[in-house]
């Protein structure tokens, strides 16, 4: 590691530093919170949007093989559904 790189690291060391010391780490928190609550928020529409997708895809099969009637699959995919 030559100089340059040294120098780098002791550049970003005094940086952090210099956050943690103003009065910049509130704004520094409460960005990194509205950030994870974003990520949060994304993955768990993600993750209900596959189960929503892995039961349409069940009833279509109980359908298909006859188990069940479209009148019945259309009911079970309409209780509980909210509409926004």
């Amino acid at each position: 590691m030559g100089p340059c790189h040294a120098w780098e690291i002791n550049m970003a060391d005094g940086t952090v530093h210099e956050v943690l010391r103003s009065d910049m780490l509130g704004w520094v928190v409460f960005g990194l919170f509205i950030i994870s609550i974003v990520l949060i928020k994304s993955v768990t529409s993600l993750i209900k949007s596959l189960a929503r997708e892995r039961t349409r895809r069940e009833i279509a099969a109980y359908i298909a093989e006859g188990t069940m009637t479209p009148e019945q699959g259309e009911r079970m995919m309409t209780v509980g559904r909210k509409d926004d």
